[in-house]
Order: structure tokens, then sequence, then C-alpha cells
């Protein structure tokens, strides 16, 4: 697809820095929305689009102790510091530490969190279920990702982003923790493949149900392209066309953003965004919009 490669007009990317800066909140955590109390996803992205810039670097630091304070024992973090229990968004926790390139006992910890969780596809009632259920279960249940929350079934999103968490820190990992999770890694990967939906993409879960094909979304397929970089097992070129193709249709802010972050990954060139888009006060959006930007945050994705 035609379009500059060079740096993003200044005013798009700048704002949406300056909007991250300017709504963090007190306890160096940032909300959904400006003044809202802080969420670690919202916080985690706004860490790796601000991570880098001289300017930020007081958010930056604020933002990494209030993180890593959440962590719980066990090597978990949870959605917020009112939501008791480790869940998915440990894999960002882990994103950032690579980033940062912080890998002491915390992101150790993080690490064994995410390799030790995994969908609870295929438990003795769900096989005896699938034995006497018409039409038959139409994906592999053996095959195990990651849920949102320990103890329930894979998703797309979540095992995504373990994925990407666990490419970047095998390399710095021990031989032992690094040997598990290249397993995690190759069953993973063959569960993207094997729910992948008809049309080339993905949807949120499964790609058929009820005799029924699924469609593919834009983000979740733009999340699947992130997870499935550097597969031997993965021919990419089918996926990017369709991520191309959605780039250019979906009316999502928010599908484009993890579209552009997915193909800038793979080195398709994006015309630049115009430079008077103000951002709004979807905070996750914004964050998720300035990594989109050329040389911006994608590269923390890049596995």
């Amino acid at each position: 697809m035609a379009g500059k490669t060079g740096a993003v007009a200044p005013g798009y990317r700048a704002a949406r820095l300056e909007a991250l800066k300017r709504w963090q909140n007190a306890d160096g955590g940032w909300g959904y929305v400006p003044g809202k109390q802080s969420w670690l996803e919202p916080t985690c992205y706004s860490l790796l689009a601000l991570l880098g810039e001289p300017a930020a670097a007081g958010a930056v630091e604020r933002g990494w102790a209030l993180m890593r304070s959440w962590q719980s024992p066990g090597g978990g973090w949870p959605p917020a510091a009112a939501i008791p229990g480790a869940a998915w968004v440990t894999a960002l926790g882990v994103t950032v530490h690579c980033a940062r390139r912080r890998f002491d006992d915390p992101f150790r910890r993080g690490l064994g969190w995410l390799v030790e969780t995994k969908g609870n596809e295929g438990s003795l009632l769900e096989r005896v279920l699938c034995l006497i259920q018409r039409p038959p279960n139409e994906f592999d249940r053996t095959l195990k990702g990651w849920p949102w929350r320990p103890d329930s079934a894979s998703w797309v999103e979540p095992t995504s982003h373990a994925l990407v968490a666990l490419k970047l820190a095998i390399p710095h990992a021990s031989a032992p923790e690094a040997a598990v999770a290249r397993r995690r890694v190759e069953m993973a990967e063959a569960m993207l493949l094997d729910r992948r939906s008809v049309d080339g993409g993905w949807n949120y879960g499964n790609r058929r149900v009820l005799e029924t094909n699924l469609p593919a979304y834009p983000e979740t397929t733009g999340l699947a392209l992130l997870a499935l970089q550097g597969s031997r097992r993965f021919d990419s070129a089918p996926a990017i066309a369709l991520a191309e193709k959605m780039w250019r249709e979906t009316a999502s802010p928010l599908a484009r953003a993890w579209l552009g972050i997915a193909l800038r990954n793979y080195g398709v060139a994006l015309p630049e965004p115009a430079g008077d888009a103000a951002p709004g006060q979807d905070l996750l959006l914004i964050a998720l919009e300035a990594m989109a930007c050329p040389g911006g945050g994608h590269l923390w994705f890049r596995a």
C-alpha cells in the first residue's frame, strides 16, 4: 500500500503524548477516561507510548512505580487496585518490563505466572459434552491459549498479548524458563491458527459456531498478527493483505490503531495521520494512536 514512511505529522503524535502527560492521575496511573481511577491496561499502553520521550521521563517513572506496586505475590497483575486476582493484563506488565529492559525478580515472577496460566479447554466434563452434543465443537480443544481470567476459556485477545510478551521475554529468561515458555508459544500459535476465520483473519474466540462461519474483526486480526510475528508455521501475506483492507475500510479508531501497530511491525508503509486530528478523551485509544505512528511505540510490540 502506498504511503509516506517518514516522521509523522508532528502535531498528531505530539498532541497525544501531551494529552497522556496532562491526564496522568495523581497516583501515577491512567484511567480509561480523564479523572477516573487508574487501570492497568491504559497505564501500560500509556507507558509504552511515552517511553523514550525525554519530556515524559517523570510521567514514565511515576507510572512504572504504580504498575510495579500492583504486582501480586504470585507474579500476576490485577486489572486495577480495587479488583482482586491476577488477570490477562499480566502480559502487558511483562511487555513493559521488556520495553524498559528490567529483567529482575518482578519480571521473572510475571513470566512465571504467564507460563503457568492457560485456558481450561479439554476438561473431563467438556470432553463428555463434546461426545453427546450436535454438531460437535469445531476447533481443536487440546490447544490452549490464555483466558481473560484464570480457570476460564482461551480467547484470541489475551492469547495474543501473552504471545507477544513471551516472545519478548524468552531471550532474557533462564534456560528452564525459556524452554517451558517456548512450548507454550508453540501451542498458542497453533491455537490461533486453528481458530482462524475462513476469510483469513480472526474473530474474538472461535472461527465457526453451530456450522456457521464467523467473520474476522479488524482489532482481533491486528492483535493476532502481532502475536504470530516470527512464526514458522504462519504464512503472513494473506493476513497482511486482509489487515490492510480492514485498515482502509474500518470506521473504528480502536481497530485502526491496532491494525496500524501490527502492519507497521510487518514493515507495511501506511499513510501518515492528519496532523490536525485532535485526540479525544479515550486514554487507551490515545496511547494506541500515538504508538501506531511511524517511529512510535509500536516498536515495543516487535516480537
